[in-house]
């Protein structure tokens, strides 16, 4: 986990953007000792986004299951996943 304090983002951007973008983790500030903000990359961002999208809409799709609800069958489901993921 990398800690920086929030002076760290004004006096030093491009150190924190390249250990961003270097280990594709978030970089969490702080504020008088306290979490405040958290710093990532754009790509692991958007990579996190799909990422989120895709477990809540699975999560949709268990549910139905769960219910009795199938209105796709297991193909059309597999090229639905196939093309969120190819995004």
């Amino acid at each position: 986990m990398n800690i920086r304090p929030s002076a760290a983002i004004r006096n030093n951007y491009n150190e924190i953007a390249e250990l961003c973008k270097r280990t594709g983790e978030p970089v969490y500030l702080t504020k008088n000792g306290e979490g405040d903000l958290v710093v990532m990359d754009l790509e692991s961002f958007e990579r996190r986004e799909k990422m989120l999208k895709l477990r809540e809409e699975l999560m949709a799709v268990e549910a139905d299951r769960i219910a009795g609800i199938s209105d796709v069958t297991l193909n059309e489901l597999s090229d639905y996943l196939d093309e969120i993921i190819g995004e």
